[in-house]
């Protein structure tokens, strides 16, 4: 990496080129670290559950208990005091890098995630291969971008390649990598960050076909829409999956705060007493299928132990096809609708290892499986395709607990190769989102950054807000009008100061209420249309009888994120800010230029740290420096744009601050007076800018 670093200092290719080059690198090396992991993930298991249980014979069944708490043992410490990251399903500490750290990520966390994961899976826990491959990816993509010196728009690019490349490598679906990468972790798309996902997901996929081969992941009939009425039961399928979903992402939720807050045993331990729930889970319910009209081979009672895994251990794949062929009976599917999500939240909720991919998608199939069973009950002589009711299934849940509808349907299109349900998937799918959307406002991925107090959401400058605190930005001496003051003083207020609203107080200062301009004229259509009122006044009428008292409030410890999410719903254009304390004392008032303020401070911020973080890595390099110089009235640079300016080539200009604005330096910025410039030079250069800027 320093010899390449050194050649592209040297060189100074295009920072397209550049780019173009290490997606596809990226790409490669996350194929081929998703071959290497998905046969130690089978090498582990085939040791697990074949060697070694055909060497012990006496624990019969009572294996599957032992073998997933002997691998949480070996990866626990792994976790635990190597790379804390490498703990759950992997993508919410992939977007919490991308937020809070420029996407900068530790190198070891890779490692720490192959081993872990693998350990963890090959041993039977619940969780998928997909939520380690695109952290692998990532933190590969990031340490690349860190050695090179990147900036962090850059890192965050080449990391969302790599996450692309890791759901492209699993899945053997280029498409589904690409949506999944702008879907889930940037929430935009841009045409330069787009053509580099794609690179990556394609050369992945390459790589990956060469080693894995090219077949899809599930072979299924060629299912049709038997009639356009299908439609609608496939959108009630979708309700179906939005409840299903949600139930998935609060029980992870629910097992991640338990273990996390309430299990008081050391943290190397958890994963261990998570596979022995999963264990005790595993042993139990075949028994109980075996009660059931279920055959024995159905409920995995028999032996060998290596052909009889329970359905709830790993990613279940091998069941999901024999699922979307038909041939699963009922009463099983029902149960593992219930009991996939309980065996996955018991091995990610306690820290364990792995992804929700795989295990949103098996839960989806057996939902879809048990949807179409009762649709052939309820109506023989209708075509029933159980098989397909169980692909749109998996697309439907997927989206619902990821809030990722295009990136489902590609998905399961891709690891089918069957288009011709790509109506219902597209139903399914889009119900599915919207209607978790309106039951639970966090996905899967995000709820756990959302307990972090951390907000990931559409568009690309909330983490910008994240810092900045509504007490900084609000107005904390706002113009008030008293609730025993007239209409009439209240309209004589709007006329004097312009504003749309005021805060209301009582007699003893304590807020009352708030009162706008809709109020006044509401206040007088209601006088003309009441004959009895026509002789009342403006002044009999009192603040207090028309203000709003049913308010939205805001603390003012809160961040603006929070202020704005408030005012969203109801399009307000203010918010009164109160004591946390003490809920009449009234602090403040936000409004959305206080949130444009806020909005630039936030940018300033992270401006100021994104400097601090090059002059940390220019430091080493003794002959360079950072300067903020001010364009003063006689500079020879005021009125100028940057590339008009005779100053060397070394020395670049970082950021303009511009009346409290902070600009971003293009060759064709004009510098004006008063402008603060950031740059950074050659100190050999420092006093020709200086007496530039200053013009003495």
């Amino acid at each position: 990496m320093a010899l390449i670093s050194r050649l592209l200092n040297r060189f100074s290719p295009s920072g397209g080129l550049v780019l173009l080059f290490l997606s596809i690198t990226i790409g490669a090396v996350t194929g081929l670290a998703a071959v290497a992991f998905i046969h130690l993930i089978s090498l582990i298991n085939n040791v697990s559950y074949g060697g070694l249980a055909e060497m012990f014979t006496a624990p019969g069944r009572f294996w599957f208990v032992l073998v997933p708490v002997i691998g949480a043992i070996l990866g626990g410490p792994i976790i635990a005091w190597f790379a804390s990251e490498a703990k759950g399903h992997g993508v919410p500490e992939v977007m919490e890098a991308m937020i809070l750290r420029g996407g900068r990520i530790r190198p070891r966390v890779a490692v720490a995630k192959i081993v872990a994961s693998a350990l963890c899976i090959g041993t039977g826990g619940s969780a998928g291969r997909e939520g380690p491959i695109v952290q692998v990816g990532a933190t590969f993509a990031s340490m690349v971008g860190q050695w090179l010196k990147l900036s962090d728009e850059r890192i965050k690019n080449l990391v969302a390649c790599g996450a692309a490349a890791g759901i492209a490598a699993t899945f053997n679906a280029p498409l589904a990598g690409i949506v999944f990468s702008l879907e889930v972790l940037s929430s935009e798309l841009q045409v330069a960050f787009f053509g580099n996902v794609v690179l990556a997901s394609v050369s992945a996929s390459i790589v990956s076909r060469l080693y894995l081969g090219a077949r899809p992941a599930f072979t299924v009939p060629a299912y049709v829409l038997n009639s356009p009425w299908e439609i609608l039961l496939y959108t009630f399928l979708g309700l179906l999956a939005a409840m299903v979903g949600v139930f998935f992402i609060r029980l992870l939720d629910f097992l991640e705060n338990l273990f996390d807050d309430r299990v008081k045993i050391p943290a190397v331990l958890k994963p261990a007493l998570g596979a022995a729930l999963l264990g005790g889970l595993a042993w139990f319910y075949p028994h109980i299928l075996s009660l059931t009209s279920i055959f024995p081979g159905d409920s995995r009672l028999g032996f060998p132990i290596a052909q009889n895994i329970p359905h709830i251990y790993g990613s279940g794949f091998d069941f999901i096809d024999q699922v979307l062929k038909g041939q699963a009976p009922f009463v099983l599917l029902l149960m593992l609708i219930f009991l996939k999500p309980l065996a996955t939240s018991f091995t990610l909720g306690s820290g364990n290892s792995g992804g929700v991919f795989a295990p949103a998608l098996f839960t989806g199939a057996m939902l879809g499986g048990v949807f179409g069973h009762m649709l052939s009950w309820i109506s023989p002589g209708f075509p029933v395709s159980i098989g397909a009711y169980a692909l749109v299934g998996m697309a439907a849940l997927f989206a619902a607990a990821a809030r990722a509808p295009l990136c489902a349907m590609l998905i399961v299109f891709e690891m089918s190769n069957d288009y011709q349900l790509i109506l219902p998937l597209m139903a399914a799918c889009m119900t599915a989102s919207y209607f978790a959307q309106v039951l639970e406002a966090d996905s899967i991925y995000t709820i756990k950054l959302s307990r972090r107090g951390i907000h990931f959401d559409q568009g690309h400058d909330l983490d910008i807000m994240q810092g900045v605190r509504v007490e900084e930005v609000m107005n904390a001496d706002p113009i008030t009008i008293g609730s025993d003051e007239s209409l009439a003083d209240l309209f004589a207020l709007f006329q004097e100061t312009h504003h749309q609203g005021f805060p209301v107080l009582d007699s003893d200062g304590r807020l009352y209420g708030m009162v706008s301009m809709q109020d006044i004229h509401r206040t007088i259509h209601d006088i003309d249309r009441n004959r009895d009122h026509k002789s009342k006044s403006l002044k009999d009428i009192l603040v207090g009888d028309v203000a709003t008292t049913d308010l939205v409030i805001a603390h003012g410890d809160e961040p603006i994120w929070m202020a704005i999410r408030k005012m969203a719903p109801r399009d307000l254009a203010r918010l009164p800010v109160v004591d946390r304390e003490t809920r009449e004392k009234f602090v403040g008032i936000i409004s959305r230029s206080d949130i444009l303020k806020a909005y630039q401070v936030g940018l300033m911020r992270k401006q100021h740290d994104q400097t601090m973080r090059e002059r940390m890595i220019l430091r080493p390099e003794s002959d360079v420096q950072i300067l903020e110089e001010r364009v003063a009235p006689g500079s020879e640079v005021k009125g100028k744009m940057i590339s008009e300016v005779n100053m060397h080539q070394s020395t670049a200009v970082i950021s303009i601050n511009r009346s409290g604005e902070v600009i971003t330096a293009t060759s064709d910025t004009v510098f004006a007076e008063g402008d603060l410039v950031t740059m950074f030079c050659r100190s050999r250069y420092h006093n020709e800018i200086r007496r530039m800027f200053t013009g003495s």
